[in-house]
């Protein structure tokens, strides 16, 4: 898939509304994150337009003097584009498309050029790839058929010419293709995480640059990209972590979330997110200096609902601490949020809390237990290995002593394939 890179830092108007179902003050912060989008896309924001109406138009997003409006704005002032803070329905753009004389884009498809931008393996490339034709199938109209030609720059890389000149049909056996390719790179992860299923798996999850890669490398002291820049992780990073001699978890950090998430992304990076249905426990990290953070943690947990992995155990990690005028709010979210913890992943302040926190839930999630087997059982010690973390082993005479972790969810497991042997010891924590 060809990125068509941008020759020129591009220009733009975004456009957001107020009805009656949202205050002014909440559509002026989703239009700062739109900005915060557009700059990511490396766009220059020229003109924030925000207009109150009783509810969206169903032809044009919003009223046609308004339209109008921004298409003599973008004539006069040589626009590039136009980007609208909520999803365009295909009807909405074409009228659009008929009175604002140039690019035209939505939240979700500046989304996605980011994401296009910013994919670098073969299965983030084939996820984009995938969530961009699934946007794109509904919209083709006449501007987009030769969108690459007439303007390039943000909102056109990807699929790219080659993909948007095809009729539907094509462009829906480039899908099945797609998630095809998905499945069999979704197999090759489940074989890779199967293998590091003796581990306890630890997975953060939390709105989009909130410091989630800072926190990783902290911990694991591996060498990690760390932008200040939405979604500048899109790939599973998943790091061994020894939280205390014999205490080994393995930490993964994955895609951050965010308002109004498409849809098409979240099917299409299933693969990618299943380190977080799977994981054991979740580390919900928050900004907590942003001011709207309980919003993001609400956005989060939504997202969560939808892969089924809101009943997890989870600790809530604040952070940057040091960015907070108000130490009070420490105190408030404490009493809110049992579990909870609150630190500085860049400054490395109360690291030491979330150690104790990460060690008390993984006691007193497993038992530790001791098994003497014959050395020629090796079928049962391969088994062993499979889903349980052997600590320690013990050579006496034909038999070993087999000292082992285990997850309390696969103890059922465990008797089933001891079969008529006996646990010799069980220490529970």
């Amino acid at each position: 898939m060809k990125m068509l890179e941008t020759q020129r830092k591009e220009n733009a108007i975004i456009v957001g509304i107020v009805t009656s179902r949202h205050q002014r003050g909440i559509a002026k912060e989703y239009l700062d994150e739109l900005e915060q989008l557009a700059y990511t896309a490396g766009v220059t924001i020229l003109h924030r337009i925000i207009q109150e109406r009783d509810s969206i138009s169903p032809a044009t997003y919003i009223g046609i003097g308004k339209v109008r409006e921004i298409g003599e704005l973008v004539a006069n002032e040589k626009i590039d584009l136009v980007i609208f803070d909520d999803d365009l329905s295909p009807v909405q753009l074409r009228n659009l498309e008929k009175i604002i004389m140039c690019k035209i884009l939505d939240r979700t498809g500046l989304i996605l050029d980011i994401f296009a931008s910013r994919a670098k393996t073969k299965e983030a490339m084939t996820q984009v790839e995938l969530a961009q034709l699934q946007y794109l199938l509904p919209r083709l109209t006449r501007q987009w058929t030769h969108l690459s030609k007439q303007y390039g720059g943000v909102g056109t890389k990807g699929p790219g010419e080659q993909q948007i000149e095809t009729d539907r049909r094509a462009i829906r056996a480039r899908i099945s293709h797609l998630k095809q390719k998905l499945e069999s790179i979704g197999k090759e992860r489940e074989v890779q995480r199967k293998r590091r299923k003796h581990h306890i798996r630890a997975a953060m999850v939390g709105y989009t640059n909130v410091g989630k890669s800072t926190l990783l490398k902290l911990m694991s002291g591996a060498d990690i990209l760390i932008e200040d820049r939405l979604f500048a992780t899109l790939d599973t990073t998943v790091r061994q972590v020894m939280l205390a001699p014999n205490k080994i978890i393995l930490l993964s950090d994955t895609v951050g979330f965010i308002r109004k998430l498409p849809s098409n992304l979240i099917a299409s990076f299933k693969s990618t997110l299943a380190e977080t249905i799977e994981a054991d426990i979740l580390l919900h990290v928050v900004d907590i200096s942003h001011p709207h953070f309980e919003e993001q943690i609400s956005v989060v947990k939504e997202t969560l609902v939808d892969l089924e992995a809101a009943d997890k155990p989870m600790v809530m990690v604040f952070n940057k601490i040091d960015k907070l005028n108000d130490r009070s709010l420490i105190n408030e979210l404490k009493k809110k949020y049992d579990s909870s913890v609150f630190i500085s992943a860049e400054r490395g302040i109360n690291i030491s809390s979330l150690t104790e926190i990460l060690l008390d839930m993984i006691d007193h999630s497993t038992t530790e237990q001791t098994i003497l087997i014959s050395q020629s059982d090796y079928r049962l010690v391969a088994r062993l290995h499979e889903f349980a973390e052997i600590v320690d082993k013990e050579y006496e005479n034909d038999s070993i002593r087999i000292r082992f972790r285990i997850d309390r969810k696969n103890t059922e497991k465990l008797h089933k394939l001891m079969g008529k042997k006996t646990v010799e010891r069980t220490s529970i924590h």
